[in-house]
């Protein structure tokens, strides 16, 4: 994960909000949370909620996929491993069992697979186009 990719991560996650909704998205691996209910969860007006999930989908940690006229939002779970991975490299200046306590309590909160074959709304596939474009 590069410094930028990090940067763009914690900055998403740093509006408390788009952390709740990230937190929950983490908690309903693999299955996903429709876009509506999302919206009921954290008790947010749809379109305040579709910005911030936009938010989160340009910084890389979750992604949609459309399913007839929903959108079921899921946490990219490969990323926030490469986040977690990208804060503990060099750890501890040479000493890794000094990082022994961080390694163990994250190993114990997920079973999670990385997710293959996640496939991007159209919107961002027309996104990454149009900015390639310019």
């Amino acid at each position: 994960m590069s410094f930028q990719h990090a940067l763009s991560a914690f900055h998403a996650l740093s509006q408390p909000t788009r952390l709740e909704i990230f937190r929950l998205l983490m908690a309903r691996e693999p299955e996903g949370v429709p876009a509506g209910a999302i919206a009921e969860m954290v008790e947010g007006p749809h379109n305040t909620v579709s910005q911030h999930l936009s938010v989160l989908a340009r910084a890389g940690l979750i992604w949609g996929d459309r399913q007839g006229r929903s959108i079921i939002y899921r946490a990219d779970v490969g990323v926030m491993g490469s986040l977690m991975s990208f804060m503990l490299t060099d750890c501890c200046h040479g000493h890794p069992e000094a990082c022994a306590p961080v390694i163990a309590a994250l190993a114990g909160h997920c079973d999670c697979d990385i997710i293959p074959n996640k496939k991007p709304l159209r919107s961002a596939k027309k996104k990454a186009g149009a900015s390639a474009a310019t």
